[in-house]
């Protein structure tokens, strides 16, 4: 059991409101914001460079604490400043050419789409998506049929950004090597809410942020390669850090995930990330998701119970993401009546999940994520603000 009371005081922001958006940018533990706050007034008192150079073992400790996260080797892994960085780094980097595909789930996030559409202009492949079953789930058979040695490329979103879907990762993988394609996992929504291991999940790389179900700093986010694939490609960009100048002519890149890092960034925030996954280590990534799932499922029955409520989340197994309508009310109008009520959750939009959206004929849900610092008293607070009681 995770003890709530010592959650709570180290979670100081969620006293005297509901905070139901650790899908958007979660409330950071105390050691994270202090982590990074002290690190700002060392930059102030001796310069950002000697203060670095202090901090150069935590810093590397911050990969370590990743790896140990996801099961993963620290020379797999590459800081970035966000998902959406890491995730492009990494496609960008595959070689595509004219005649090649990329596969996309229907339940893909628009940042991702875009940029499989700009590849497949400027190179030729083409984009082609991948349907989903009746459950909302990647339909394998479907993808099994689909694929053959023109596919490079196929995305998967684990946990969709407008519902609490999880798609099915490892099966995908397994197929899709079968022709020799890369898998893509974008973890951004599933990171720190669902125990992810990378030698299970299958999948040749992964990226997600740390401002959501890990809680920490915005402007912070990690891309995961399998072993050995590194080597294999390009990065869109390099620096001093990511490859050496070895002379006047010739440079030699790094062998491992470094080789898609840049020198510069923001160290405050770096530590920060490492003080955040370290804080969920300690209280057990197991423990954490169990929670998670219990505050979701009693979120969607007691939203079944609301007249006029209709809950639109798909799968079988099902995230802590929380996607729901009230028939009659804008989604926005829902968001900003329960904000009068300190209660706060968001919409996700068609523009973010256009195909699933556009196929379910859903223009924007209201978006609820309980994490584990949320109480069950909070849950009952938000469903009798939503019913006017």
């Amino acid at each position: 059991m995770l003890d709530h009371d010592r959650i709570r005081r180290d979670t100081p922001g969620a006293s005297g409101r509901v905070f139901l958006d650790s899908a958007g940018s979660s409330l950071p533990p105390t050691v994270v914001l202090d982590t990074a706050i002290a690190h700002l007034r060392r930059e102030a008192e001796i310069g950002g460079y000697r203060a670095a150079n202090e901090r150069l073992d935590d810093l590397a400790a911050v990969k370590t604490s990743i790896a140990t996260l996801i099961g993963a080797q620290a020379s797999s892994i590459a800081l970035s400043d966000s998902a959406t960085r890491a995730w492009t780094d990494f496609f960008y980097s595959v070689p595509l050419s004219a005649g090649d595909r990329i596969l996309l789930c229907e339940a893909e996030y628009a940042s991702n789409a875009i940029s499989a559409l700009h590849r497949a202009e400027v190179t030729g492949a083409t984009v082609e998506v991948m349907p989903s079953d009746a459950s909302g789930r990647i339909d394998l058979d479907a993808l099994e049929s689909m694929l053959d040695d023109r596919v490079k490329l196929i995305s998967v979103v684990h946990a969709p950004t407008n519902g609490g879907l999880i798609n099915p990762a490892r099966a995908v993988a397994d197929l899709a090597h079968q022709h020799g394609a890369l898998v893509l996992l974008d973890a951004c929504q599933s990171i720190g809410q669902l125990r992810l291991d990378v030698e299970e999940l299958g999948v040749d790389a992964l990226s997600a942020t740390g401002r959501k179900w890990l809680r920490g700093p915005r402007g912070t986010g990690f891309l995961y390669l399998r072993p050995g694939l590194a080597s294999t490609l390009h990065p869109p960009a390099l620096d001093l850090h990511s490859a050496e100048w070895t002379d006047g002519r010739t440079y030699r890149m790094a062998d491992d995930a470094t080789r898609f890092e840049f020198w510069e960034c923001d160290v405050a925030a770096r530590l920060a990330l490492g003080a955040a996954v370290d804080y969920l280590l300690e209280l057990g990534i197991d423990r954490v998701e169990d929670a998670v799932v219990e505050r979701a499922d009693y979120l969607r029955s007691g939203l079944r119970k609301v007249p006029g409520v209709t809950v639109r989340d798909l799968g079988d197994r099902k995230s802590g993401i929380v996607s729901f309508t009230v028939d009659g009310e804008d989604p926005v109008a829902v968001r900003d009546r329960l904000a009068e009520r300190n209660v706060t959750v968001t919409v996700s939009h068609r523009g973010s999940t256009r195909l699933d959206m556009t196929g379910r004929g859903l223009d924007a849900v209201v978006r609820a994520s309980p994490h584990y610092f949320v109480a069950f008293a909070e849950l009952d607070a938000m469903l009798a603000a939503l019913a006017g009681e």
